[in-house]
């Protein structure tokens, strides 16, 4: 009887004993796709440490060179000073807006006052911080500490309004440029932007539209032109830039969804309601209907941790943020080598619409469009493509002019470039309705002035991988 309770306990213990496995578990992975194969993979590295710099201690109020008895707009008058006014009184030649921008993501962090505990000291000897606010109240010998992407920003100033002897762009350059030139007034430049080129600059890129413009096309005025409204890096076409503080605001109302039709002036309602921008593009595919107006309103959405954005059709649930977008768009001609050119009208003026809508709404991607058509142009370039002319029925045979290169960016090359070009401009007179608008009603206008028309037309030729395109597949555009 004693054996069979010995027996039964040792197998009752046996069995609420955890059992470990002497063989290590495996590390942490994750599962990632690379060219739609999954595979296991260590986990993403976290951000790296930002590279800080410090302000010289903090030496009291008043700062030096500042009035003490003045109340201004800095934040340090009522005998004290807060930690935004300090850093900009340090960084005067950086704008406000980017130091605000520093507080806001937390960006700003303070050594502790006084001695230091040593329960904050951390094992690498670093000098516990911590974060502050924008209003923080400043004492003697406080030392802040900010990343060192705030003193690189002094640099970004340049490339908002250049003044033309700040950047310097060689002789090449500047003739470059000069033949970009479509159009030129007292008000407007009109460019046609090639390809690859980027219209707005940050701090790492420097041969940017904007920056390059202001600097090489200023034509003797003080500031060189500015942006009015952007193109795709990838997108070809009409760019628009205003020559003058006035000329600019106007452009801006023009471009934006109200057109610039609130205004007392009958004339100049007018002429911003014909205003419209033509767009070429060359699509996978075709549309099932000829023509007609998409109305699908867009939203963005975050990916990679917030490093990278996608602008996708908008569900329409209600919890998500949302732009209205319309295009008109129209069919060109038949489908040749899987692939027929449409006309698009934008009637909104929204990020990426048309590429989303030839994506999304029509469900044929634009050529060179690998962001929102890259499974689309994987399977189209795999695919044998077999056309019927539409007089005689036989298949269609694409005609090689002699000479003429196909892999630079065209239809027929292995990675297309993005074929979408603004092709047609149509914009009120700008320099004509500054005169107009400024004028006293008691004071005639110049006979020169009403002369000028109310409209102004623009049209830009293709870039030369359109081109090729263009006159592979043109036997039969209507």
């Amino acid at each position: 009887m004693w054996k069979a309770k010995t027996c039964f306990r040792q197998i009752y213990l046996t069995v609420l004993i955890r059992r470990y496995s002497r063989v290590a578990p495996p590390p942490s992975s994750v599962i990632r796709v690379t060219n739609n194969v999954a595979h296991l993979g260590p986990p993403k590295q976290g951000p790296l440490p930002r590279q800080l710099i410090s302000l010289p201690p903090f030496p009291g109020h008043p700062l030096p060179g500042k009035n003490a008895g003045a109340d201004g707009d800095d934040g340090h008058s009522g005998g004290h000073v807060t930690a935004i006014s300090w850093v900009k009184y340090y960084f005067e030649e950086i704008y406000d807006k980017a130091i605000q921008t520093h507080f806001t993501k937390g960006l700003v962090q303070m050594e502790f006052r006084g001695r230091r505990d040593a329960s904050r000291e951390k094992e690498d000897g670093a000098i516990p911080m911590r974060k502050i606010k924008h209003n923080e109240v400043m004492q003697i010998g406080d030392k802040i500490w900010l990343p060192v992407s705030i003193a690189e920003m002094r640099i970004s100033k340049r490339y908002d309004t250049i003044p033309s002897g700040t950047l310097y762009p060689n002789a090449d350059e500047i003739a470059y440029l000069q033949r970009l030139v479509r159009f030129k007034d007292s008000a407007i430049i009109v460019l046609n932007k090639p390809p690859k080129l980027p219209v707005k600059g940050n701090v790492p890129i420097h041969n940017s539209m904007d920056a390059l413009a202001a600097a090489a096309l200023s034509f003797g005025n003080d500031e060189g032109p500015r942006l009015v409204h952007r193109l795709d890096r990838e997108t070809s076409g009409l760019l628009v830039m205003g020559r003058t503080k006035e000329s600019i605001d106007y452009l801006h109302s023009v471009f934006s969804d109200y057109k610039g039709r609130n205004s007392s002036c009958k004339a100049w309602n007018k002429a911003c309601e014909a205003m419209y921008q033509q767009y070429w593009a060359l699509v996978i595919g075709s549309p099932k209907e000829k023509e007609g107006l998409i109305s699908a309103p867009l939203s963005k959405v975050l990916l990679d941790d917030g490093k990278t954005d996608r602008v996708v059709l908008a569900q329409g649930s209600g919890f998500e943020a949302s732009q209205e977008a319309i295009t008109e768009y129209k069919v060109l001609g038949p489908k040749i080598n899987g692939c027929s050119w449409v006309e698009l009208r934008p009637i909104t003026s929204r990020k990426h619409q048309l590429r989303v809508h030839c994506a999304e709404a029509l469900g044929t991607p634009i050529v060179g469009d690998y962001k929102y058509g890259w499974f689309v142009h994987k399977r189209w370039k795999q695919m044998p493509q077999v056309d019927i002319e539409p007089t005689t029925g036989k298949p269609y045979k694409l005609r090689r002019p002699e000479g003429l290169d196909v892999q630079k960016g065209s239809v027929l090359s292995k990675v297309p470039l993005l074929h979408l070009h603004c092709r047609e401009m149509v914009l009120p007179n700008i320099a004509k309705f500054l005169h107009v608008m400024n004028q006293q009603e008691t004071e005639p206008l110049h006979t020169g002035i009403i002369d000028k028309p109310d409209l102004l037309r623009f049209v830009a030729s293709m870039p030369s991988h359109m081109k090729i395109s263009w006159n592979l597949m043109s036997s039969y555009l209507v």
